[in-house]
C-alpha cells in the first residue's frame, strides 16, 4: 500500500481517493505548522476533526483554511488544551468525556523543542512535561472515547536518537541540563508511550505508533534564533557530505504531516501498531550512527517493551494518577 510513498509524499498523496466521512479525529497542536495541515487534510477528505490548542485565538487565526475545507463535507471545532498544565489537561479531557462523542483516531501532534531550562505549571522539566507527561495524562483520560479498532499516533522525532529517557532524573534535578538532550528524552518518551499504549489497548483493536515527520521549517524552531533552522541544515549537510551522502531534506509542511496521516488512516493497523514510522513506512531498527536507506531508523531502546512499562509506571508516579489496563 505504501510502496510508492517516500520522503516527498504529501498528505494529498496519502489520502488520494480516501473518503473519511463519518470518521472523528482529535489532533493536538492545531495553532500552527503540522497540526494545521494535518487537520486540513483530514477535514478535506470528510473527517470531523477536533483541534486542541493552548491559545484558542491563535488557533482560530491559523485554521481558516481548515474551516474552508470543512465546507466540502467534514467539520472542524476547537478545544482549549495547555499540555504544560495538568489542570488544563484534565479539564479538557473531562469536557470531552462529558460530551461523550467517540474518536476513531487521536494524533498527539503538539510539542516544544530545544527550550531553555524551565518547568511546566506542575514543576516538570518543560520538554518532558509538555511533550510526554501532558499527552500521557490527556490521552489516557480520553482513552475510553477511542472506538474499538481506533488508532493513536504520537509525533516523535529522529531526535529520539540523541538519548534514552532518564527514569531516575526526568526533571534534571541532579543532571546538567542540555536543551537537545532534553528534547531527545521527551521524543523517546513519546515512542515508549505509544509502545505501551498499544500493548494495553490491543485487545480492543486499538493500535498505537509513533512517527518522525521529518525536518520542517515550522515554529518548532523558534527557540533557536532567527538562523536556527539554517544552521542545523548547514551542520547536517556537512556531516552528510563527509559520509558521501546527499544533502538532508527540509520537508514542506504537507510532506511533514504525511506520515501522521498515513499511519493514522491508511497503513494497515497491524503493520504500524507498536512501531516507529518515518517517510510513510515503518522504520528499521538502527542502533548505529549510520543512516539506513536514506532514513534514520529507530533506536532499539525506544521500542523496548520493558522500558516502556517502566516509563509508564514512573509517569503515573509523577502525575499522581494511575491508568489501569
Amino acid at each position: 500500500m505504501s510502496a510508492n510513498f517516500n520522503e516527498l509524499t504529501t498528505t494529498e498523496d496519502v489520502l488520494s481517493g480516501v473518503d473519511l466521512a463519518g470518521r472523528r479525529v482529535l489532533v493536538t497542536g492545531v495553532s500552527s505548522g503540522l497540526g494545521v495541515e494535518t487537520a486540513r487534510a483530514l477535514v478535506a477528505h470528510g473527517a470531523d476533526v477536533v483541534g486542541a490548542a493552548r491559545d484558542i485565538a491563535k488557533a482560530e487565526a491559523a485554521t481558516g483554511e481548515v474551516r474552508g475545507a470543512a465546507e466540502q463535507g467534514g467539520s472542524f471545532e476547537l478545544v482549549e488544551l495547555d499540555l504544560a498544565s495538568l489542570a488544563s489537561v484534565r479539564a479538557c479531557a473531562d469536557r470531552l468525556i462529558a460530551d461523550g462523542r467517540p474518536f476513531d483516531l487521536v494524533i498527539g501532534n503538539a510539542g516544544v523543542m530545544a527550550t531553555p531550562f524551565g518547568h511546566t505549571a506542575d514543576g516538570f522539566e518543560t520538554q518532558f512535561g509538555t511533550n510526554h507527561l501532558g499527552h500521557f495524562v490527556f490521552i489516557n483520560r480520553i482513552a475510553p472515547l477511542i472506538r474499538d479498532g481506533g488508532r493513536l499516533v504520537m509525533l516523535s522525532s529522529s531526535g529520539h536518537r540523541g538519548g534514552d529517557v532518564d527514569i531516575e532524573d526526568p526533571n534534571y534535578e541532579t543532571g546538567k541540563y542540555n536543551q537537545w538532550g532534553a528534547y531527545a528524552r521527551s521524543k523517546t518518551a513519546n515512542v515508549l508511550f505509544a509502545v505501551e499504549f498499544d500493548r494495553r489497548h490491543r485487545a480492543r483493536g486499538i493500535r498505537a505508533c509513533a512517527v518522525h515527520p521529518g525536518r520542517i521549517g515550522t515554529g518548532l524552531f523558534r527557540h533557536l534564533g532567527e538562523d536556527g533552522l539554517a544552521n542545523i541544515e548547514k551542520t547536517m549537510d556537512k556531516s552528510m557530505a563527509e559520509k558521501g551522502l546527499p544533502p538532508s531534506l527540509t520537508k514542506s509542511v504537507a510532506q511533514g504531516a504525511a506520515t501522521s496521516v498515513w499511519a493514522g488512516v491508511v497503513a494497515p493497523a497491524d503493520a504500524v501498531g507498536g512501531q516507529f514510522c518515518e517517510d510513510c513506512h515503518v522504520a528499521e531498527v538502527n542502533d548505529s550512527n549510520q543512516r539506513t536507506g536514506g532514513a534514520n531508523g529507530v533506536k532499539s531502546y525506544a521500542l523496548d517493551p520493558e522500558r516502556a512499562k517502566a516509563l509508564w509506571a514512573r509517569s503515573e508516579q509523577l502525575v499522581r494518577e494511575r491508568f489501569p489496563e
